[in-house]
């Protein structure tokens, strides 16, 4: 499979881009009514985030050889118990050739001449291996129209442009909380992987620590002068600009070699080989924060780097990545993982923007919503240059600066957001830097617009310590009505992640269950269907 970077807007004018975490109960009650014939008992745990990323199954699913890959590739893992291990295989007399994907337990297999990948996929996995299509991965880029490059350019008219995208967010207010209390801006180690970065940039110097290409197996994660170029050096200037050094723009974080350029396209594409390689990576190198401004459309899980994602998810980093530059086609993956924080863009005014993407019918819903540029201003011309972008890096010209759109912009600012509150407070957890983030939250048309200022001044306070004062509700809803409510309070071990509750007297039939769980003042809230025919345990229900 083949990861790609979101479809970017692009309007150059020469320096001009429009780019896209045992429960001690202390009481329970609620309301009881007179069980009715035919009612059941059900029963479980609410879960925090973080317990739902560990209790994850393996992500599983038939291959999809329709959507784009690598051709010439199919991705194998596991030992078949008849043939043994993958490098002593022989397939109709012919011997496998295949190439170990670094630090993943996966292996890139060589499709024999004359075959198709699907047909050498189903041989492998009929020998008792697990296969799938080595998929490509876009940029989060929109497709060139006229005013992007390739096109007639913009104008723009020799005005002066400034980060405007900051003071929606609260951004200074969270710097001067920070600096207050005389703490670092330099934020958590980040690692952004994306296309690259231009390591010679000014405005990066000396925020960037040696980091790795996965994408044509090389120790130069430099920019490659493709269709592409510029789009990690922007998503990398965002979180991690120089700042307060006189030149160009202000990052998220200010200053310090804290930032991991981790480089998984080859060209204009990023293989599913890469990107695992690439996140195991940044976990190894010590990242808090990962950034994906990339994405593969349709919310369907590819394995390989479900599993990448996941062992990052238990490694306790906070994954982000970009939800997607189309309205119309869901949430993109890997934005719509549960172990990853999802990001919309609004456009100028605070409703989504017309290209972000929406959740469908199944996905979860957006985690958090950010600027990234208005683009168009409408169905028709939503891929159009509008004049309301989001101030960037670029490598077109050495050094200089552009403006973008997109959902790739968006998720930089929610990365370096997280980067300064797990700096601020190593000892929360990633999903309590997340429920900071969502909780501190201003709530407008398009989701949850984050608030910089109000994260930082909630991270002072969020408590980390063993004891953890916990509040339930759950609540069983049929046609929309309550008939059944559980309540109970207590305090949770450092080490619990999950709370019991029962419902008795639950009358039968389709039935949601609503659960808020409060921690530390922080708020958690989720719902699971199901359908209530006898009494039932172990019905968990998941928090975000």
């Amino acid at each position: 499979m083949t990861l790609r970077n979101f479809p970017r807007l692009h309007a150059r004018h020469p320096a001009l881009t429009l780019s896209l975490l045992t429960a001690v109960l202390v009481g329970c009650g609620g309301t009881e009514t007179p069980d009715p014939s035919g009612s059941a008992t059900l029963s479980g745990t609410v879960n925090l985030p973080a317990a739902v990323s560990l209790s994850l199954a393996a992500p599983s699913g038939m291959p999809d050889w329709s959507r784009p890959h690598v051709p010439g590739r199919v991705l194998v893992t596991g030992t078949a118990p008849q043939t043994g291990a993958l490098s002593t295989l022989s397939l109709n007399g012919q011997q496998v050739t295949a190439q170990a994907v670094p630090g993943t337990p996966w292996q890139a297999a060589v499709t024999p001449a004359a075959q198709s990948d699907e047909g050498y996929a189903a041989q492998l996995a009929s020998a008792g291996y697990t296969v799938q299509p080595d998929y490509l991965y876009s940029a989060l880029t929109l497709p060139n129209d006229p005013g992007f490059p390739g096109g007639k350019g913009v104008t723009v008219n020799g005005s002066a442009q400034t980060q405007a995208y900051l003071t929606r967010i609260n951004a200074a207010s969270g710097w001067q909380t920070l600096q207050d209390a005389a703490q670092s801006l330099g934020g958590a180690k980040v690692a952004v992987l994306d296309t690259g970065a231009d390591l010679a940039h000014p405005d990066l110097a000396g925020r960037l620590l040696n980091g790795y290409d996965f994408g044509d197996q090389d120790s130069d994660p430099s920019e490659d002068a493709t269709s592409d170029a510029g789009h990690g050096t922007g998503t990398t200037g965002l979180i991690a600009a120089l700042s307060n050094n006189g030149v160009g723009i202000s990052g998220l974080t200010w200053t310090g070699q804290t930032v991991l350029p981790v480089k998984v396209f080859s060209g204009t594409a990023a293989s599913t080989s890469a990107l695992t390689a690439g996140l195991n990576y940044a976990v190894q190198q010590g990242a808090r924060v990962v950034n994906m401004s990339l994405g593969l459309i349709g919310s369907n899980p590819d394995p390989a780097l479900g599993s990448a994602i996941q062992a990052a998810a238990q490694a306790d980093v906070l994954m982000v990545a970009a939800a997607g530059n189309t309205a119309g086609d869901g949430l993109y993956y890997p934005a719509a993982d549960p172990n990853v924080v999802a990001v919309g863009a609004l456009g100028d005014s605070d409703d989504l923007a017309c290209y972000s993407a929406r959740p469908r019918s199944g996905d979860k819903a957006l985690d958090f919503v950010a600027p990234g540029g208005n683009a168009g201003t409408g169905t028709s011309n939503c891929y159009s240059y509008s004049g309301t972008q989001v101030l960037t890096l670029t490598t077109t010209r050495n050094g200089s600066y552009t403006l973008e759109a997109g959902t790739s912009e968006a998720a930089p600012l929610v990365t370096g957001a997280a980067a300064l509150v797990r700096a601020a407070r190593p000892d929360l957890s990633a999903a309590q830097v997340l429920g900071v983030l969502r909780n501190s939250a201003r709530t407008v048309a398009g989701g949850k617009l984050l608030d910089v200022g109000a994260a930082v001044n909630l991270a002072k306070v969020a408590a980390a310590g063993a004891a953890r004062p916990y509040t339930l509700t759950v609540t069983a809803l049929q046609n929309g009505q309550s008939v059944k409510t559980f309540s109970s309070a207590g305090t949770l071990t450092a080490t619990q992640s999950a709370v019991p509750y029962s419902l008795s007297g639950v009358p039968v039939g389709s039935v949601t269950l609503q659960s808020t769980l409060t921690v530390n003042g922080l708020a958690y809230s989720g719902s699971v269907n199901i359908s209530a025919v006898q009494d039932q345990g172990g019905v968990t229900i998941g928090t975000r």
